[in-house]
């Protein structure tokens, strides 16, 4: 198999114009939805509706037939019309320059043999009008740096460098919905629907090659292919890293994933084997793998697996200490030159081992101090942190009593409120000037994320992990994707 990416991509996600055929002046339709989005979210470029009955829909003129638009000004058609008509769509479209079209309708492979031969012509005749041809019977896909949502659910998500290839239009969704809670954006998303030509492999590719891209995420439940699968896997972890969700992995799984897409999911332990061969991070859930991508998106690769725990109370620690012993990565005993040097910053009751446990011991300016000591360390690998936002809670309590603001309380919630953005701030600074991930964690992320300390972590440009337990499980998938490259004599 071809190992380049197909360069015809670009036109469904860098597009100079869109078209939506089948556009709806009716706001539960699809095609009223795809127009609407596509307009919402500033698309910069030309946009033009279709709609048989011509007039004005939410402010834009339409045309009743693709016939009636100027050539040359448009590289990608939405098509929201019914299996039936989408031939000639497509062959109208072509006569028009467009270069790209995704298919919205269902009614195909997923609707039994007729719709398989109308989706196996369907193909057939976008290879010979030379139009690249996503889905059918999918939702749409997303490109932040174009200002593009062509999409039928939401959210338009975010800007950033994770880009998702689903076989799953709601697994796209969630992936969006994570990075908007979280502040860690997506570049491109493309939901693969039946995948009749153009296949999550493809698009994997194609963002191996894209500037905008760091990280990407893919959801399979099955392929025809599964060589193909692992090739086109194995080249794109060669340059970036992928985290994989695989679907259907139980007898109900595939069940599903017949009636969802048309066909039935492979056996999951060889195909796990298989993927984690070719480099690839496999997760078991949604919530790890974007945690898991979060984490490639905005933290550097560690070089070996010691870690380091700092923590500003014991019980964390203990837990995060158990996490550790789990994983391949090492909660590495104190260096004798560390444990001295922290010991200048901390009273004498902290833990003087490793989880580093501050025992309440710490003062205005410890957290920052001993978080650039253990990151700069050179025997320590990566560090974990622990306790952020505590103060801010605090000052919480303070300025909901009755007593607020006299007292000198308002002094005092000011001070905790700056104290924690200072953490945030110390953490992003330690991992920038050392290279290493220094990974952020507390349940105030998502338990209480207006929290000046989680707040700042966003901020940053950081991902605030909602548990140590999920900070450690994707701080070990970025262990061993560099562990992969290592092996491989490739560079980090």
């Amino acid at each position: 198999m071809n190992s380049s990416p197909d360069v015809r991509l670009r036109h469904l996600f860098e597009p100079r114009g869109v078209i939506v055929v089948g556009a709806s002046s009716h706001p539960a339709k699809f095609g009223f939805v795809a127009l609407h989005n596509l307009l919402a979210a500033g698309f910069a470029g030309k946009v033009f509706a279709v709609n048989r009955d011509g007039g004005e829909i939410l402010g834009l003129a339409t045309a009743t037939g693709v016939e009636e638009l100027p050539s040359g000004e448009a590289d990608l058609a939405l098509v929201c019309t019914p299996a039936g008509a989408n031939p000639d769509v497509l062959r109208a479209c072509a006569a028009k320059g467009v270069k790209a079209a995704y298919v919205v309708s269902g009614g195909y492979r997923e609707a039994g043999p007729d719709g398989r031969r109308a989706e196996e012509e369907l193909v057939a005749l976008a290879d010979k009008l030379d139009i690249v041809l996503a889905g059918p019977n999918g939702q749409g896909l997303v490109s932040t740096p174009a200002g593009l949502c062509a999409q039928i659910v939401g959210p338009y998500p975010v800007a950033g460098s994770i880009s998702i290839a689903s076989q799953s239009g709601n697994t796209t969704s969630s992936f969006m919905n994570y990075a908007n809670q979280s502040g860690v954006g997506i570049a491109r998303a493309v939901s693969a629907g039946n995948a009749a030509a153009v296949t999550v492999t493809d698009y994997l590719r194609w963002y191996r090659d894209d500037d905008a891209t760091r990280v990407a995420f893919a959801y399979l439940e099955h392929s025809a292919d599964g060589r193909a699968v692992f090739d086109g896997l194995r080249a794109v972890t060669a340059e970036k890293p992928v985290v994989l969700v695989k679907g259907g992995v139980t007898g109900a799984g595939q069940q599903a994933a017949a009636s969802h897409t048309g066909a039935l999911a492979g056996e999951q332990r060889i195909f796990a084997g298989a993927v984690r061969q070719a480099g690839v991070s496999l997760a078991a859930t949604v919530e790890e793998a974007f945690d898991v991508a979060a984490t490639f998106a905005t933290q550097p690769l560690p070089k070996g697996p010691n870690t380091v725990v700092v923590t500003t109370a014991g019980g964390w620690g203990v837990m995060t200490a158990d996490a550790l012993a789990a994983s391949s990565l090492r909660l590495m005993p104190l260096p004798d030159d560390l444990r001295a040097a922290i010991d200048t910053r901390l009273p004498p009751r902290w833990s003087r081992a490793n989880p580093v446990d501050m025992a309440g011991g710490e003062s205005r300016d410890t957290v920052p101090e001993v978080l650039e000591l253990v990151a700069a360390h050179p025997a320590v690998d990566a560090v974990v942190y622990l306790g952020l936002g505590i103060q801010s809670n605090s000052a919480g309590l303070l300025r909901d009593g009755r007593f607020y603001p006299d007292h000198g309380l308002e002094r005092i919630v000011a001070f905790h409120e700056r104290q924690d953005r200072r953490f945030a701030d110390a953490a992003a600074a330690a991992s920038a000037a050392t290279g290493k991930p220094v990974l952020t964690a507390t349940e105030l992320g998502v338990t209480d994320p207006s929290n000046p300390g989680p707040a700042a972590v966003r901020e940053t440009g950081r991902y605030c992990y909602p548990s140590a337990n999920r900070a450690v499980t994707a701080l070990e998938h970025l262990w061993r994707y560099a562990r992969f490259r290592q092996r491989r004599g490739w560079p980090a």
